[in-house]
């Protein structure tokens, strides 16, 4: 398949926001792909090629400045050869070696081929064609029931590798997919509320669970072998010995547990996210503290998927399993005075606030819905730090002012909701200014932008409506809280929520 091919279907995509002709168009493409090419395409029109990063700073590929070719001649394969060939070049002058690659390649494509692979390269891709709309694609494209290939999808860890299987071999070989001990699965994701009481209105009976602010982990045993996950699906045994040692030591010859990892201090309280964060793959002999872990889920056990089981029964046997010195506090409620003792008692042990959990909810991997529901004390988002303005004063030489953005569900692109320079800490803004200048694409006067890839969680007095921001809102009295590595963007708070919190709490 022609390169230009993909390029034309991500300008059509980007030209509308209509839903069902974005998964139109994709599912076209899918659909005439060779099966070598399925995996390539899917990782192209996704924002994210199959290889991951290449090793080319966004400064060069955005400096390099290459003749086009007027005609097209590339092919997707080809493109995909290369970029797989740039990471594995090390050594003296590697850096040298990978730019020329490069723009070999850049120097065979056309004026539109190129500003297309540079911001697929920078992750700078922005045209509504993630994951969610991939999957309805392949859906189409493959005559498959759209749950079936989510569900794959979601036990799979990757869409690229399951769009190959269901346009080759149909529905069969994705509903014979099962979770596998050593191979991430996707966690299931929270909506937030706004008081517990709105959230056990939400949920009905549920389980109370104190949301710990500590790091997501997903831990996996298949005989005498243990793996531990993040939440980005990352393999970090190494890093958490505590954790291997308890999946070690349960009665079982398969597991897949989900839970989180804390320090503590002298005190026995739990230490912050960005001080767990620190001590995060470290041992007591080196002078940090260890982490601890705490489940709250269960999906596999001994050869069987929990997850299609409701949470009551999957809490159960979880009980039966895991020690209670390991696992997540809780309570089964229907009573809205009972959630909100849960959430004072969690407050006053340093923890976030609570999760509210449907009873008979299924664990749905991989989506955020309204069966999970987070309620803290304060408004709470995710963002992405889309640019930063050089700081004046004492904040001279560092980037301060961050520029917030939201990502829009429709488009997926990122939405600007407001600016902030408070609850940055010296030690942030040097990190921060660090960081920035690795990832920034451009520079205007005093702003540096960003690829859009640092997620940082801020709190926020309310939202007003705004004429200046493209959503129409911009967040009240705005400041950090931490910087979240855990997350990646396409985990972050949509505009819609936010949107939604105007609506009902009036601005």
């Amino acid at each position: 398949m022609r390169f230009a091919e993909v390029v034309a279907t991500s300008r059509k995509i980007a030209g509308t926001r209509a839903r069902r002709a974005k998964v139109a168009g994709l599912a076209d493409l899918l659909a005439r792909a060779e099966p070598e090419e399925i995996r390539i395409l899917v990782g192209f029109l996704s924002g994210r090629p199959r290889q991951g990063r290449v090793g080319v700073g966004p400064a060069a590929l955005w400096a390099s400045k290459v003749d086009p070719v007027p005609e097209p001649i590339l092919d997707i394969t080809e493109v995909d050869r290369v970029i797989g060939t740039i990471p594995g070049i090390t050594g003296s002058g590697s850096q040298a070696r990978r730019t020329d690659l490069l723009e070999c390649l850049l120097g065979r494509a056309t004026s539109d081929e190129q500003d297309y692979l540079r911001r697929l390269l920078t992750g700078e891709l922005r045209h509504g064609a993630l994951e969610g709309l991939m999957m309805d694609a392949v859906a189409v494209a493959s005559g498959i029931d759209a749950a079936v290939v989510r569900r794959a999808a979601m036990l799979g860890g990757d869409l690229g590798s399951i769009a190959v299987p269901a346009l080759t071999e149909g529905a069969e070989a994705l509903q014979a997919m099962r979770i596998v001990p050593l191979r991430p699965v996707r966690p299931m994701l929270a909506s937030t509320s706004a008081s517990a009481a709105d959230a056990m209105e939400s949920s009905g009976r549920a389980s109370v669970e104190w949301k710990l602010d500590g790091v997501r982990i997903q831990a996996h045993r298949s005989g005498s072998q243990v793996a531990v996950f993040s939440r980005r699906l990352n393999d970090v045994t190494d890093r958490l010995p505590l954790v291997a040692e308890v999946v070690s030591g349960l009665p079982v010859s398969s597991v897949v547990l989900d839970g989180e990892v804390l320090a503590h201090d002298l005190e026995g309280r739990p230490e912050r996210f960005e001080q767990i964060m620190s001590h995060f793959g470290t041992h007591e002999e080196g002078g940090r503290k260890p982490l601890y872990p705490y489940f709250f889920d269960i999906l596999h056990l001994d050869g069987e998927d929990l997850i299609d089981l409701p949470l009551g029964r999957r809490i159960s046997v979880l009980d039966n399993l895991v020690p209670a010195g390991c696992r997540v506090p809780r309570l089964v409620t229907d009573r809205v005075l009972e959630a909100e003792g849960a959430l004072s008692e969690a407050r006053r042990s340093r923890h976030e606030g609570i999760m509210v959990k449907a009873i008979g909810s299924t664990y749905q991997a991989g989506r955020r819905g309204s069966a999970w529901l987070k309620v803290k004390p304060a408004y709470h988002l995710d963002l992405v730090v889309l640019a930063a303005e050089w700081g004046h004063g004492r904040r001279t030489g560092r980037l301060s002012n961050l520029h917030l953005g939201a990502r829009d569900a429709e488009s997926d692109r990122f939405v600007m909701v407001g600016k902030t320079f408070k609850g940055l800490t010296d030690a942030m803004l040097a990190w921060q200014t660090e960081r920035f200048l690795e990832i920034a694409v451009r520079r205007e006067r005093h702003v540096v932008f960003l690829q859009p890839e640092v997620v940082v969680e801020v709190a926020f007095d309310g939202v007003q409506s705004s004429p200046v921001y493209p959503g129409g809102v911009a967040l009240r009295f705005a400041r950090v809280k931490q910087y979240r590595p855990d997350k990646p963007p396409v985990q972050a708070d949509t505009i819609q929520r936010i949107q939604r919190i105007f609506e009902e709490r009036g601005g």
